[in-house]
């Protein structure tokens, strides 16, 4: 028989996933599910990998003389084999790089220069605007020859879109076509999807990773990315003194109002 409603024990309920001695006598018998593992220790043994290879990487990208600078506080051995990897590196590069700018190209010599020459290597090429206002085309033109001239490794090519595709809207331009053992494996038409007419090398390096022309650490492309972090911890870094000035140019003021 049922017992009187005011004689009834009324149950409390915890949060499911609180530590307390009625949850664990519930996960006991069943009724509520076992709590999940605590994510902590997960995130912690992340951030413990993400600084040892911090730590372990901090050299990569450095040129030389850079490592040179760092005699007094690196270990000397461990110095110097960064010193004879990036000599390997440089050395290699040297013997790679026998392109170095940009080849303008015509309808005739595509065939030969581009298609039939990705058998070889990536090659890239930039379908740019005849028409002088076309912004955007004169930028990544700008870009073409800079990384022409950076990754003497890779070839750069250019040529007039209306020259290479009859009738080709030059709303369209420029045109970025990557090839790779004689087919197109990236297309980009117009700079929308990278940054507009802030692209900026970074976005080359990038495309350059993508389709598999350098790795990704490779030294132009290490060297850049780290360039770029510095500049934003540099920048966040006066922001935040900015502000503290702002605060104590304030709080000056209030005196000032005070004494008045």
């Amino acid at each position: 028989m049922a017992a009187p409603a005011e004689q009834r024990i009324a149950v409390p309920i915890d949060d499911p996933n609180a530590d307390t001695e009625w949850n664990d006598i519930l996960r006991k018998h069943g009724v509520i599910p076992e709590k999940p593992p605590s994510p902590t220790p997960m995130i912690d043994e992340a951030i413990q990998e993400g600084r040892r290879l911090a730590h372990e990487n901090r050299l990569e990208g450095k040129e030389l003389d850079e490592l040179d600078a760092l005699e007094d506080d690196e270990d000397e051995a461990f110095l110097e084999q960064y010193r004879q990897k990036r000599m390997q590196e440089l050395n290699s590069l040297t013997k790679k790089s026998i392109h170095g700018t940009v080849y303008p190209i015509t309808k005739p010599e595509y065939s030969r220069q581009v298609t039939e020459a990705s058998n070889n290597s990536p090659v890239f090429v930039n379908l740019t605007s005849p028409m002088g206002n076309n912004v955007e085309s004169r930028v990544l033109s700008e870009l073409w020859r800079q990384a022409a001239k950076e990754y003497g490794d890779i070839k750069f090519c250019e040529i007039r879109a209306d020259k290479a595709i009859e009738n080709y809207p030059d709303r369209n331009c420029p045109t970025i076509l990557v090839y790779k053992n004689g087919d197109i494996v990236k297309q980009i038409v117009t700079l929308v999807t990278v940054g507009g007419v802030r692209i900026s090398m970074m976005e080359i390096d990038n495309l350059l990773v993508e389709v598999g022309a350098v790795g990704e650490k490779d030294m132009r492309v290490v060297k850049r990315k780290r360039a770029a972090e510095d500049a934003r911890e540099e920048e966040m870094m006066g922001k935040r003194i900015k502000s503290g000035d702002l605060r104590h140019a304030t709080d000056g003021d209030d005196d000032d109002d005070d004494w008045d």
